[in-house]
């Protein structure tokens, strides 16, 4: 896969997040949601921290939220160049297209949620009990690297209370499939996936 094409790939999964994510921003209340399906549902929440919600002050006591979730932020933007270095230097020694696919959805995913965290808290106000407004005239919910990144798909596609029988779980009730995600996240988990499965391809011996 050549530059160019890893390239509009990256800018079509970005055009495709951010369409979504602003869309549901600005339609939908915080914790709203529409069913689809019976196991799909669109349901708007936000995401202060890491994947499924973590954050880094989960496992530290000696750090704020405030300062974990800049960390958080500044560390992902480093790494995102990281990635992209990854992946021109793949395209420029011929790498393998699947990996070179992979990263690019990766780099894409990344990027979509770095946004998010970096800009969505001053170019929108808070969705708590109310549609929140593209460039409110008075100001965002939140200052620059203190954005929220905007999650909507969830796929509960089994709710029901597990057996008895089963050890830890026996008897509770339990959803599957939990997460709420984004379309940068399937990237992100797409390109991983690709990484795994098709490892030897990507990354042959010689």
């Amino acid at each position: 896969m050549s530059l160019k094409k890893a390239s509009l790939l990256i800018v079509v999964v970005l055009f495709i997040d951010q369409i979504s994510k602003i869309y549901i921003k600005t339609h939908f209340v915080l914790g709203e949601d529409i069913t689809v399906f019976n196991w799909f549902r669109i349901y708007f929440i936000e995401n202060e921290g890491m994947a499924w919600g973590t954050k880094i002050s989960d496992f530290t006591s000696s750090i704020t939220d405030r300062t974990a979730k800049t960390s958080l932020t500044v560390f992902r933007i480093f790494a995102i160049f990281g990635i992209g270095y990854w992946l021109y230097a793949t395209v420029k020694s011929k790498g393998h297209y699947l990996l070179t696919l992979a990263i690019a959805l990766i780099f894409a995913g990344a990027l979509g949620n770095i946004i998010d965290s970096v800009f969505y808290g001053v170019l929108f106000n808070d969705s708590h009990g109310q549609i929140a407004s593209f460039l409110p005239a008075d100001g965002g919910y939140e200052t620059l690297l203190h954005g929220k990144v905007v999650d909507m798909l969830y796929f509960p596609l089994w709710k029901g209370y597990l057996p008895a029988w089963l050890p830890f779980w026996g008897g509770r009730y339990f959803t599957f499939f939990e997460p709420v995600f984004n379309v940068a996240d399937v990237a992100i988990s797409t390109g991983f996936v690709m990484l795994l499965v098709f490892n030897k391809k990507a990354f042959p011996k010689n």
